[in-house]
């Protein structure tokens, strides 16, 4: 073939595999077998790697996959994704109804126009249209920022790679749920026992552990599909309601699902509830409720949001699916945090289409206000359809031989004396080096936030743990070429740049090594506090409750927890042998007399000319104190874009509140 007619064959290949992509996600009536289309799939391939020149980012091979990237990048949104308030009653439902009304001034027998649709139980994600071409994807995040997945996402066969419109907006964001079908989720988990891998606990987990892999090409191996259900930020487009919206989006080949419907009033919310109850089990993806909002976009606006939650939508959650089983044993368990809680192993049963043998039991003081025995007959839920819980045991039904169990003294994992520490309900192991918690605090110690070891992930954590290379943070400082080796596909120039990273990282900033200690209450603005104030680990280890009560926004449980740190031996051995190879931490020098001395900084909202690190580095370089929240000392507001509450609470204290610029401006200026 010529270089013409092979370019002319990929633009019919390319058509037809997004004909046939169609037909099989949007239509389910697919006209080819999966082996035609995957021989299409492959003669595509072949010719996009013999003329690389021509291959574009909407075309179909881009679904396969791409090499690992080494982390996600932040994704601002421009519009803030707001989470939505439930109702669990038909009550709450006519009060959501009567409190729209009152808003709205709808006196009468006037019903409103609702658009009800099933709540998936999936990750949410942006997707981003830029002239009908899919530019960028991102999961919701804290609903201000989140992740960007587009490579994970372009993998998704039912997300279109260009708009099926004639004159598409310059730019068309949308909202949708990222699922696993129930089928793919039960093939998927049969396939990870085959090879030893752990399950995962339900498809939503699936379906986000699935969109967060680092590598793309582990994502296009996974059935991951999406429905669409709302806009972001649109140019170019006007859409009338949500009804509009939705029938829009789907005639731009933009996965809709089927079941939503227009309904009117209270009336037809409930029968639509009553109906996506009796379908539930009969659907091939995970439903928890049905999500209700007002039709017409004129009314959502002048309803508008609160801080967190839209007025004009409600989440009508499904009760939660229970079932009877008995108690078989009761047995201590140690969480990341160090906690130690009640685990109630039971009789298998299933729950909400799963097989559930253990369930928590929450904490040894509810174990004990719901007195649940080994032996006893209990009640089950999965609370949300998600986390198996044992809601009460049925005394009636004890023959005398159930037996009641009360909290370990000691850690079952590492002996340690556990600890409850006053004020709060859970009782901890404090041991740095507890099994149970060396690979969750290896995690954590080597985080970008924490020492920023780069380059030591999970997968190198758990290998250092299986081969018995690591029993606390302190021996990623003893580890060697040869250690590394051992590692499965470990090459030289890769162990090479783990050891220099683990060598690069032991002078990180001070208040970077007391976060990725992990102390219990100590995050990474109160780890800066503490830094600033003492200086050294040293000088921090030996610090009074009085001392750490001294200091702004240190209050007793934090100081608490910091004392029972540095007051178990097993912490200070390894802090001491951090010390001992090297870990040499350096206290931040805070500037006296800068043009920020005394002022207090709070930012917010998603910026763009910075981060939020570099800009609290900023204002502390100059002497000033960058704060978390809005108060009555708050001296300005750095606000970004979609700033939310506490711009709101800034201009009813009369706070002076700046942008980014603005603030750039008075950092090189002489002005205040």
């Amino acid at each position: 073939m010529t270089k013409e007619s092979e370019t002319k064959r990929i633009g019919e290949l390319r058509a037809a595999i997004e004909y046939h992509n169609r037909l099989y996600y949007r239509e389910d009536a697919p006209e080819i077998t999966d082996a035609e289309y995957d021989s299409l799939m492959r003669e595509l391939l072949s010719l996009e790697e013999r003329h690389p020149e021509l291959a574009t980012e909407d075309s179909p091979t881009t679904r396969v996959g791409a090499p690992p990237l080494e982390k996600f990048s932040p994704a601002p949104h421009r519009l803030p994704m707001l989470s939505l308030e439930n109702a669990m009653t038909e009550e709450e439902i006519i009060d959501f109804d009567e409190r729209t009304k009152r808003f709205l001034a709808i006196t009468g027998e006037t019903e409103l126009s609702y658009v009800c649709e099933p709540k998936m139980d999936g990750l949410a994600v942006e997707l981003v249209y830029e002239n009908g071409s899919f530019a960028r994807g991102s999961t919701r995040g804290d609903g201000l920022v989140g992740e960007d997945v587009t490579l994970n996402l372009k993998t998704v066969r039912s997300i279109p790679l260009r708009l099926f419109a004639q004159e598409p907006p310059r730019l068309f964001e949308v909202r949708g749920e990222v699922y696993l079908p129930i089928k793919a989720f039960q093939r998927l988990n049969s396939e990870r026992s085959d090879e030893g891998e752990a399950p995962f606990a339900n498809p939503r987990n699936a379906a986000a552990g699935s969109l967060r892999q680092l590598d793309s090409r582990i994502t296009a191996r996974r059935p991951l599909s999406l429905f669409c259900y709302g806009p972001g930020q649109v140019d170019g487009r006007e859409f009338s309601s949500q009804s509009d919206f939705l029938d829009v989006a789907a005639s731009w080949g933009l996965p809709v699902n089927p079941l939503i419907r227009k309904v009117s009033g209270v009336k037809g919310i409930l029968d639509f509830y009553g109906e996506m109850i009796a379908a539930r089990d009969s659907l091939d993806y995970e439903i928890d409720g049905v999500v209700v909002k007002i039709d017409s976009y004129a009314l959502q606006k002048e309803l508008g949001e609160k801080s967190r939650s839209p007025r004009w939508a409600i989440a009508f959650k499904f009760p939660p699916r229970q079932a009877f089983t008995v108690v078989e044993d009761i047995v201590p368990q140690v969480g990341r945090t160090g906690a130690v809680t009640p685990v109630a192993h039971l009789r298998p049963v299933e729950v909400s289409g799963v097989m559930v043998s253990r369930a928590t039991l929450h904490n040894w003081e509810e174990l004990g206000k719901k007195d649940i025995r080994i032996g006893d007959t209990v009640l089950v839920e999965r609370a949300g359809d998600v986390i198996p819980a044992v809601v009460k045991s049925l005394p009636e039904k004890r023959t005398g031989s159930e037996r009641p169990v009360s909290a370990p003294s000691v850690c079952p994992e590492c002996g340690s004396e556990i600890v409850k520490i006053p004020g709060e309900v859970a009782v901890r192991c404090l041991g740095l080096s507890c099994p149970a918690q060396i690979r969750e605090s290896i995690i954590h110690f080597s985080s970008r936030n924490g020492m920023d070891i780069e380059g030591l992930g999970e997968k190198f954590i758990e290998q250092l743990l299986r081969l018995g290379l690591v029993k606390d943070v302190a021996d990623i400082f003893s580890l060697t070429r040869e250690d590394f080796m051992r590692f499965d596909r470990m090459g030289e120039k890769l162990a090479e740049n783990l050891l220099n990273a683990i060598d690069n990282c032991k002078e990180r900033e001070l208040s970077r090594f007391v976060f990725a200690l992990g102390i219990r209450h100590v995050g990474e603005h109160t780890a800066r506090i503490l830094a600033s104030a003492f200086g050294s680990i040293e000088n921090l280890m030996k610090a009074t409750e009085g001392e750490l009560l001294s200091l702004r926004e240190i209050g007793p449980q934090v100081a608490g927890s910091i004392i029972n740190f540095f007051h178990n031996p097993r912490n200070v051995e390894v802090v001491r042998r951090l010390t001992e190879l090297g870990v040499r931490p350096v206290a931040a020098l805070k500037r006296v007399g800068g043009r920020f001395t005394g002022k207090t900084f709070v930012f917010t909202g998603a910026l763009s000319r910075f981060s939020r690190d570099e800009a609290r580095r900023l204002v502390e370089a100059e002497g000033g104190h960058a704060a978390g929240s809005v108060s009555s000392k708050t001296d300005f507001v750095v606000a970004g874009a979609d700033a939310g509450s506490k711009l709101e609470k800034a201009r009813k204290l009369g706070i002076r509140v700046m942008n980014e610029d603005e603030f750039l401006e008075i950092l090189q200026g002489d002005q205040q």
